[in-house]
């Protein structure tokens, strides 16, 4: 067989592993992780990168020789038979990347008729793409755990008692969700705060959001940071966060929602449902936009603003798939009895 054959060889071998590791990176972003833009970037990377030109695809073709392949035979020691999804990920994305490189570099060889800046674009895509991935896989279990109850303790409401102290009743009466919402303190003052309710949250199995501070959270190696329409973008939010990391952003109406989820957000919270006292100042949105953000977003919703046990489950029925609550729970004589009866009520929610 003389050079060019093998150099076809060797081109149609690594556009048969790029196909096949991006259609399995493409299959889960799709049905793993519900991730419609990685799947459609993985689509059109996929597609573009195929052989449409008969002639080429005609001598590829012909110079292949799948049984006279010497790599059939080849057996690498020690080779694992099971993997985690991460490193599934992290292979595939690095074979198509080599194999991307490969390409690359053949597709300069005279009259073979490649576009060797295609596959250099698409190797450096990839190499995004892998991260993207690689990121929403890693925080996948913490939004699939926002549901339920989502507690927030704001300082403005514990009315002298110690964070950690309310923070253990309502983690004692059931909840796995605490964010700390604090617009006062100083920073200084609130890290050794937001260090203890981390702590506490890590011990009970249960997700610690800090609200607006970066910085905090990131301190404390917090599960998420949640952030207000003028807070932070969520793009640089998600930039300068561990890729293991949720956000969380709130939102009022369907095109910030919207924005919101293409942006980068883990899940939305939307409100206020009802008058609050936790904010003076507020639009109440109601039940119908909860109604209208979840039939046209595909990421957790959280309903917040004067949501009681009197009003929850027309809340869920609407469509939430979290309520938060502060007054509710802070209010009450006793935090942790608050707590306990509110997921009682969402327990029976079906």
């Amino acid at each position: 067989m003389d050079s060019s054959n093998q150099t076809l060889r060797i081109i149609d071998a690594n556009l048969n592993r790029i196909g096949e590791s991006l259609r399995l990176l493409e299959d889960l972003a799709r049905l793993l992780l519900n991730d419609a833009a990685l799947t459609e970037r993985l689509k059109a990377m996929r597609h573009e990168l195929a052989t449409k030109d008969l002639p080429i695809k005609k001598q590829l073709l012909q110079a292949r020789d799948a049984e006279g392949d010497v790599g059939i035979n080849i057996k690498v020691q020690q080779q694992a038979k099971e993997r985690e999804l991460p490193a599934t990920i992290v292979a595939n994305a690095r074979r198509a990347q080599e194999s991307l490189r490969v390409i690359e570099e053949l597709a300069k060889v005279p009259g073979i008729g490649l576009d060797t800046e295609k596959f250099k674009r698409a190797r450096f895509n990839l190499y995004n793409i892998e991260r993207a991935l690689m990121s929403k896989l890693l925080r996948n279990d913490k939004i699939e755990r926002i549901s339920g109850l989502y507690a927030i303790i704001d300082t403005h409401f514990i009315k002298g008692r110690s964070h950690e102290e309310i923070a253990a009743q309502i983690v004692e009466g059931g909840a796995r969700i605490i964010q700390l919402r604090d617009k006062t303190t100083s920073k200084k003052e609130l890290l050794p705060v937001a260090q203890r309710l981390k702590s506490l949250c890590a011990k009970n199995d249960a997700l610690f959001i800090v609200n607006d501070y970066l910085d905090i959270a990131l301190a404390v190696d917090a599960d998420g940071l949640h952030l207000g329409q003028d807070d932070l973008p969520i793009k640089v939010a998600r930039r300068l966060l561990p890729i293991d990391k949720i956000v969380g952003c709130s939102v009022i109406n369907v095109p910030q929602a919207v924005a919101a989820e293409s942006e980068g957000a883990d899940y939305i919270a939307v409100g206020a449902i009802y008058p609050t006292p936790s904010k003076e100042e507020i639009d109440v949105v109601g039940l119908e936009m909860v109604k209208a953000i979840k039939k046209e977003t595909g990421i957790p919703l959280v309903a917040i603003g004067g949501i009681t046990q009197d009003n929850v489950k027309e809340v869920l029925a609407a469509g939430a798939d979290s309520v938060a609550m502060i007054s509710a729970i802070l209010q009450a004589d006793s935090p942790k009895e608050a707590t306990r009866q509110i997921i009682d009520k969402l327990r029976m929610r079906k």
